[in-house]
């Protein structure tokens, strides 16, 4: 008989665990042995763990040891409790009358604003007049929202007779629209253009650009719906002229983009901190690349803030109501305003796999008709003048989306014909600080991909001019290269374009450098010209014909025409970004991407072209007279411009006045009257 073990009475859980395994003789025989009864063998494990819990259990009486995981038990200090109490007290009560002390505290905030912006303006005027711009804009803004949740219904029935009355009669009243427009346009062109006849050819590529689109570049050029289009382009050519011709605009604009130049600036600091005071040296990689991550990091805090969200949604809006194009496309050319081909249609993600093939094409257009923010900062820190650049993103964005129409006609019905429905996903960041981390740390690849980029195209380009030059130098021509034949081959389009004839050749290299390799060599060729320009010793052009700078109108045109994404390298980033959020979608967007990237061009050369009809001769007059010469080192019209304004205002005595009258004018198209 097999022997039992037995327990005294002091151990009644052990007992009783071993007196119910002792119903079998040896139960780890008995399972191996027991005709596969995993049951009896799962209950004997139980047992014995039951068994091991009991030993560690303590003895009745006293208390249970602290496992991992429990709850420690504090005694209450009656103290610090009393010290605790009135804080906690005051937490509920601020959560309990939260909407309330919100508003209290929101209206100290405007009146100290208010009391502020009072003494800066009592002081300083010019100084403080952007406080006062920001002010106007919130309160209009303000305004407007209170206006619209509080008497929204009854405006809209007062109004809605005479909006069914247009509707009605929208045919015809559109007709009439179209006369005018086009009677003042022709009055504008024949007063305008008799003082500055070259700005026609400006306009006459404008046309000559669009048509050839029409007709050659659309997928269905009989189908076309000619409101986006007319819309798209008109909303493109009033931006122009209000931001060219109003000053006011113009200033508005230049004194935004001078304001983005400093913001800008202060990541010197950083550049100092990491690589030293002369970081300067390596001036692209520590100065220009660190802007990206520094602009990338703000754009991310307002997007935290709901700013960015804000101004897309009403954006888009605008060209949804304005142009009649469908919500989604719409949103995500607002969005390319401020962010990049890849991220703008983020703002859209749900929703990319029920677009038409139309408004898949739009986005694809608008991505790279435009270009981001982040990048926009480095143009600027090239020296690039920052009121072209900000205004050509504001403009390309309804002529992508017209031109992406005219290229790609709609011809289905869209399931998202307006903005309802459509939410941006909130933000996922908890806090400012952390938002900033991740719109620097979802930089870094951007810049990493910029400067990867940049040492490989730049070195294919040497490989391929010394290649082209070798094949050129078996005929005793030695300069062939791919700039050389770029120039001649996108000659015709900067001429068109309005540029000057003496500089189509360089800006035609320009022009092919974007194109075939990407904006940042040609925007880095351009800050060179401009800084010789800048410099006042370099001739217009040197002893074997190569232009050393542009001129001020040359230097416009070009600088809206190298703004945006498309070049060939955008392929593969446009298809890889888009095709990972819809991958069904992957063969549809390759057999479009080619003629998206077409038209992606095309945005910046419009814009061009619309911006050399309207543009008006600027110089920097203080700048131009500090050269130390004036014969070769400053273009004709520019000099004739300062000279009559100081002949004309300026004081007899001063040296400017003088040098203007003893220049020798015979040697120029102008005669100046001193």
């Amino acid at each position: 008989m097999a022997a039992t073990t037995s327990f005294s009475v002091e151990d009644p859980v052990r007992a009783q665990n071993v007196e119910e395994i002792n119903g079998c003789e040896n139960p780890a025989l008995e399972m191996e042995n027991g005709d596969g009864r995993d049951d009896q063998k799962q209950a004997w494990t139980d047992k014995e763990s039951e068994m091991r819990q009991s030993e560690k259990t303590d003895a009745p009486g006293e208390p249970r040891a602290l496992q991992i995981g429990d709850d420690l038990e504090i005694h209450e200090n009656k103290v610090v409790r009393a010290i605790v109490k009135p804080v906690d007290k005051t937490g509920i009560f601020c959560k309990q009358n939260s909407g309330i002390i919100e508003k209290i505290v929101l209206v100290l905030l405007i009146l100290f604003y208010i009391g502020f912006m009072i003494a800066a303006l009592i002081i300083d005027f010019e100084r403080a007049v952007a406080l006062l711009v920001i002010f106007c804009l919130v309160l209009v803004f303000q305004l407007y929202a209170f206006v619209r949740d509080h008497w929204g219904d009854d405006v809209w029935e007062v109004c809605e007779p005479a909006y069914e009355a247009i509707a009605r009669n929208m045919y015809w009243l559109k007709w009439i629209a179209i006369v005018i427009l086009l009677a003042l346009l022709a009055v504008f062109i024949a007063l305008d253009v008799s003082k500055r006849p070259q700005q026609l050819i400006s306009l006459l590529g404008y046309i000559v650009f669009v048509f050839f689109l029409w007709i050659v570049g659309s997928k269905y050029p009989e189908k076309v719906r000619w409101r986006p289009v007319f819309w798209g382009f008109g909303i493109q050519i009033v931006l122009a002229a209000l931001i060219l011709r109003v000053e006011a605009v113009f200033n508005f604009f230049n004194w935004l983009g001078e304001f983005a130049q400093t913001f800008l600036d202060y990541v010197t600091d950083g550049s100092i901190f990491l690589f030293g005071d002369l970081y300067y040296q390596h001036f692209f990689a520590f100065k220009v690349l660190p802007i990206i991550i520094y602009f990338s990091a703000f754009i991310s805090v307002m997007y935290y803030l709901g700013a960015m969200q804000w101004l897309i949604f009403k954006i888009a809006w605008l060209m949804q109501f304005s142009l009649g194009t469908s919500g989604t496309e719409s949103m995500c050319a607002a969005g390319n305003i401020f962010v990049g081909q890849t991220e703008s249609p983020l703002l859209i993600r749900p929703y990319i796999k029920d677009v038409t093939t139309s408004e898949l094409f739009a986005i694809m257009t608008a991505g790279f008709g435009t270009i981001a923010g982040s990048v926009l900062g480095a143009y600027l820190g090239f020296g690039i003048r920052a009121v072209y650049v900000i205004t050509a993103c504001v403009m390309a964005a309804p002529c992508a989306l017209a031109l992406a129409k005219l290229m790609y006609p709609e011809t289905k019905v869209s399931k998202f014909r307006t903005l309802d429905g459509l939410a941006l996903d909130p933000p996922d960041q908890r806090n400012i600080v952390e938002a900033a981390f991740v719109g620097a740390s979802a930089a870094i690849p951007l810049v990493l991909n910029i400067a990867a980029n940049l040492i490989a195209f730049i070195s294919l380009l040497a490989a391929l001019n010394g290649f082209l030059g070798w094949y050129g130098g078996l005929v005793d021509y030695g300069e062939l290269s791919f700039e050389l034949i770029c120039s001649y081959v996108f000659m015709p389009i900067t001429f068109l374009m309005g540029i000057e004839w003496v500089d189509c050749f360089k800006c035609a290299e320009l022009l092919g450098t974007k194109i075939f390799l990407n904006e940042f060599i040609a925007y880095e060729e351009l800050a060179r010209l401009i800084v010789n320009k800048n410099n006042g010793t370099y001739q217009k052009e040197d002893g074997d014909g190569n232009v050393n700078w542009l001129n001020e109108k040359s230097e416009a045109i070009i600088t809206y025409a190298l703004c945006g994404f498309a070049n060939v390298g955008s392929l593969g980033i446009m298809l890889g970004g888009l095709g990972a959020m819809c991958p069904e979608r992957q063969k549809e967007m390759a057999k479009i991407v080619i003629r998206a990237l077409f038209a992606g061009i095309f945005v910046s050369i419009l814009n061009a072209s619309i911006s050399g009809f309207f543009y008006l001769p600027a110089p920097d007059c203080e700048k131009i007279y500090t050269f130390p010469e004036w014969e070769g080192t400053v273009e004709d019209s520019s000099l004739y411009i300062c000279c009559e304004n100081t002949t004309s205002n300026g004081n007899a005595s001063t040296a400017e006045y003088q040098r203007c009258c003893d220049f020798d004018w015979s040697t120029t198209e102008y005669t100046l009257t001193c």
